[in-house]
């Protein structure tokens, strides 16, 4: 495992395994607040970590057995969001700025959440642009980075690269259990998502494609396929794992940990992909 100065980390691919272009990423899994944060004094912790990815890195832990690489963020989404575009500052939340922003950033959700996940206000007050700048090189920066120093290596290796965006949302949030977003088939190639799609629907979930999550700024700055790169979101229901809750595993975690390790495992053997 590599330390990014507690930013992120990552697991490197086995020795053992056989090659492949694929590389995991869990870039909201992440669980730590800097004291710097200085939330919301009547903020709870619950609202707080309501937008976590909740045990995602711990899902996907089987990647890097089978030949991909795994990078997680540490640091909570709450504190900076890894799959947003550094330029979506809210300037509703941070001084000296000026619009305009993207629909996310304008409803409290930009690189630096001025909302929690379940609405909740993060600060009762406003950020300047000094934080906001800090918190970009000290964490956004860093596992954007050490994401693309991968990529390159892996497309200069195997050819191409393709990365696996690793996600969870809110069982409430649609009625399936898997929503893929490749952008609406601009992020990669269609035989990616067909067997992402054909793997999770073998495990009898139900999967969309692009509804309502089309991939994040990951997906849309490296899915590039006729440059090499590819890029695919993958959102699964926390019912199926998460006690929404407590954020601790619920009586289906066991189940859904060894039916994602069967997924990986096939995705990471499938030559064709």
């Amino acid at each position: 495992m590599t330390d990014g100065a507690d930013s992120f980390s990552i697991t490197a691919a086995s020795p053992d395994a056989r090659a492949t272009p694929l590389i995991f990423a869990s870039p909201h899994s992440g669980d730590r607040y800097p004291a710097d944060m200085k939330a919301a004094p009547d903020l709870s912790p619950a609202s707080l970590k309501s937008a976590e990815d909740a045990l995602v890195g711990r899902l996907t832990a089987h990647g890097p057995a089978c030949g991909a690489p795994l990078i997680e963020g540490r640091i909570g989404r709450a504190y900076v969001d890894l799959n947003r575009d550094p330029g979506e500052l809210d300037p509703a939340l941070i001084d000296d700025l000026e619009g305009p922003v993207g629909a996310k950033t304008t409803a409290g959700y930009g690189v630096l959440p001025r909302l929690a996940g379940d609405g909740a206000p993060l600060y009762t007050r406003r950020l300047t642009r000094a934080e906001a700048e800090g918190r970009l090189a000290a964490v956004h920066r860093p596992y954007h980075q050490a994401l693309e120093a991968l990529m390159q290596a892996t497309r200069a290796r195997q050819g191409r690269a393709v990365l696996i965006d690793w996600h969870s949302m809110p069982t409430r949030a649609v009625g399936a259990e898997v929503v893929l977003g490749d952008r609406y088939g601009s992020a990669c190639s269609a035989r990616l998502s067909r067997r992402l799609r054909d793997l999770f629907e073998g495990l009898g979930w139900r999967v969309s494609l692009n509804q309502p999550y089309a991939g994040g700024w990951s997906t849309q700055r490296w899915g590039r396929p006729n440059e090499g790169y590819e890029a695919i979101q993958i959102e699964i229901s926390r019912g199926l794992y998460l006690d929404e809750t407590t954020l601790s595993p619920n009586a289906g975690y066991g189940r859904t940990q060894k039916a994602l390790s069967r997924v990986i495992a096939a995705l990471c053997a499938d030559d064709g992909i």
